[in-house]
């Protein structure tokens, strides 16, 4: 765990502080050496090093580390300063500051945080800061004046006795309200009674609370002069907004239900198509989409079932009228295989192969609403004239047990002592095969002899008798060489699991994309692919803070790179409702209640259309008003097979830019989960598995 932690620390520096324009040398070198995980409470160490801010005791919060980082590279902090925090909170700030300082004053209000904080200060060793219970606003005149004064919270002004205490040529950094929002500012003492100020963008902090004759904070009831816009008002009905100086919504008067309820949801109802069947929604989508080649189908979630139905209707609709003859979906190519043969009206399980879609998780696959889809493209494939019309694949990199068996099945039939062969090279990934993790967490010693070279041989064994196998058997040899290709990856994916999420991520999304990739190939000049997988694993990456600060890629990004305008990427959005989920990695799977969106995130905005469900284009002929108010990056929401709703600010939202991640944007405002199938009893269901198809 600590080696684990060191390497999450470093990631951040490089990425998400020096990645993003921190260049003070001395401030990346102390964010480096201070262990956030030591400042954030034990079940949320796992998001230590996430670019976000965290939630700790008294309702306070630990600062995003890239703001940390960027008020102490403008504080211009030296070895000999002495250096006042206003609002200590959990310490991990008054800690990097004291990699920086002589010495640190850390006032707290809340004696809960005085206590913690200064227990972990005790146990780091850290003698030089010092954590003081008080008003923040009145400072800490006996230790002034101050080199640097640091302020982790808003307020209107100053207060006075901060100014007072800063020492000529001295740096303050607060951020000050302004109206509906906040601007970090830094303001520097040049002389007893002058001080130049510096804006350096909006924040958002928790307000600065403290003595009586401190100033309070703006009313958030109160409204500033403003305008109406929108459409002409009638009392009590259509809706009448007034809008602030910085084009802040301010109030709002709406008739109650499916209304609008916010100049944003009024522009994005004025622009949305609406439908309330999702035959409909099929039509409006493929109308949208359906000339190009590509189309990838999002979700927010795994288990919601009306993700799955608009998927299975768009889907069908782009396969019977636009030829659309590859489904490719978010699964293992081994287990996705069985699905092929039952739309081909063949067996699900063959003779000595697994069942597929037996673990976790098992509801992803098994579910009612995925066995209906497969109902409906076999009858596609049987009605087809000249043969079957479309097939099913899957791209994911996970399934080292099944693609095994599949290789050996395949090898067993075409060329004995070939398979004996692959026997011996994949021997070396037997003991686990059932267990591919623990494979990634041996394969983090370094003593450890991975099994690498006889994965990639078996492989280049196969690519060498290509023509050979081919002569045979085309689409065998063609599966064949696929399981092989996922034996490799997945070896190489789960060894490199422990040395860093963005690589083990980038990797498997790399896998993905050229599974696509030879899946058109195989399929001729003609072929066309419709792609269900993730929101985070569709939309565009580089518009999302996956790419711009963990430099994560994805299908969706890749897809793009590669044909341009050929591809369109559907994200697809809930509001609230019930998802089926689970709480930890292989867990049983649980009906969950999704919170509602979170204010400001485009969730948020779409609840407040007003519409129960709609889709919404985001291609260049949209109106450019829209555009624009979507392009101002916000939260999204991403849940998938886990849902920690506790959690759910830091473990299932990220910031994006929708308009540059999705070409359209379907809406459904409450859904409800899949129905899953229990993977009980699979043996017995082989025969009519899945339902008698």
């Amino acid at each position: 765990m600590p080696d684990l932690m060191e390497r999450q620390r470093k990631a951040m520096v490089e990425r998400q502080l020096a990645g993003r324009g921190i260049k003070d040398q001395r401030v990346l070198q102390a964010m480096g050496e201070v262990p956030r995980e030591v400042f954030v409470p034990d079940r949320l160490q796992e998001f230590a090093y996430e670019d976000s801010a965290l939630p700790i005791e008294a309702g306070q919060t630990i600062s995003q580390p890239y703001i940390v980082a960027q008020m102490m590279e403008l504080a211009e902090i030296g070895p000999e300063d002495t250096v006042l925090e206003v609002g200590a909170g959990s310490g991990y700030a008054a800690a990097v500051m004291g990699r920086l300082a002589k010495r640190v004053i850390a006032i707290e209000i809340h004696e809960v945080l005085v206590k913690k904080a200064r227990e972990r200060m005790e146990k780091l060793g850290y003698d030089n800061v010092e954590i003081v219970l008080g008003d923040g606003t009145k400072g800490w005149p006996e230790a002034a004046p101050f080199d640097a004064i640091l302020v982790a919270a808003g307020g209107p002004v100053v207060p006075p006795a901060l100014k007072e205490q800063l020492a000529i040529g001295g740096r303050l950094i607060m951020p000050i309200s302004h109206e509906a929002h906040q601007v970090l500012t830094r303001i520097r003492r040049i002389g007893a009674e002058s001080f130049e100020e510096e804006d350096h963008g909006l924040v958002a902090f928790v307000p600065l609370v403290g003595a009586a004759e401190w100033p309070p904070m703006v009313n958030n009831d109160r409204r500033p002069e403003s305008r109406p816009v929108g459409p002409p008002a009638v009392a009590g009905k259509d809706p009448t907004a007034t809008i602030g100086p910085h084009g802040m919504v301010t109030e709002l008067a709406i008739e109650s239900g499916g209304r609008p309820t916010s100049t944003i949801g009024y522009e994005l109802r004025q622009a949305a198509l609406p439908f309330a069947r999702m035959e409909d929604l099929s039509g409006i989508a493929t109308a949208l989409l359906g000339d190009r080649r590509i189309v990838m189908l999002g979700e927010a979630t795994h288990g919601t079932a009306e993700f799955y139905d608009a998927r299975a209707e768009i889907t069908v609709d782009l396969v019977t009228r636009h030829r659309f003859n590859i489904v490719a979906v978010e699964a293992d190519w081994s287990d996705a295989a069985a699905y092929n043969r039952i739309i081909h009206g063949r067996p699900a399980v063959e003779p000595g192969l697994p069942a597929p879609f037996t673990r976790f998780p098992r509801w992803m696959w098994r579910n009612d609403e995925t066995f209906h889809l497969l109902t409906r493209l076999r009858d596609i494939n049987q009605s087809a004239d000249g043969g079957s019309r479309v097939g099913f694949y899957g791209l994911d990199i996970y399934g080292l047990e099944g693609s095994i068996e599949a290789v050996l099945h395949y090898l067993d039939r075409i060329d004995p002592a070939a398979a004996a062969v692959a026997r011996e090279r994949y021997a070396c990934l037997t003991p686990w095969r059932a267990d591919p993790v623990e494979y990634a967490r041996m394969a983090a010693s370094s003593t450890f002899r991975s099994c690498e070279g006889e994965a990639s041989k078996m492989l280049a064994d196969l690519l060498a008798r290509r023509m050979e196998y081919m002569e045979r058997n085309g689409s065998a040899f063609f599966d064949a060489e696929q399981n092989a290709r996922v034996v490799a990856g997945a070896e190489e994916y789960y060894r490199t699991l422990y040395r860093g999420s963005t690589e083990s991520w980038n990797m498997r999304a790399q896998h993905m994309f050229e599974t696509l990739e030879r899946l058109l190939d195989h399929h001729g000049p003609g072929s066309k692919a419709v792609v269900w997988a993730h929101n985070s694993h569709i939309g565009d990456a580089r518009a999302t803070e996956m790419g711009q600060v963990r430099e994560e890629q994805n299908i969706g990004q890749l897809a793009r790179e590669r044909w341009g305008d050929q591809v369109a990427l559907v994200g697809l959005g809930t509001g609230s409702g019930y998802v089926a989920a689970a709480t930890r990695w292989d867990g049983p799977m649980e009906i969950k209640h999704i919170r509602p969106a979170r204010s400001g995130s485009y969730e948020a905005c779409c609840h407040d259309t007003g519409l129960p469900a709609f889709v919404l284009s985001l291609l260049p002929d949209q109106r450019r008003e829209v555009i624009e108010i979507l392009s101002e990056p916000r939260l999204q929401r991403a849940i998938g097979v886990i849902y920690r709703p506790e959690t759910e600010l830091i473990s299932h939202y990220f910031t994006a830019d929708l308009p540059r991640q999705f070409d359209a944007w379907i809406w459904f405002d409450e859904t409800g989960p899949i129905t899953a199938v229990p993977a009980t009893g699979v043996v017995e269901e082989h025969e009519t598995y899945p339902f008698g198809l």
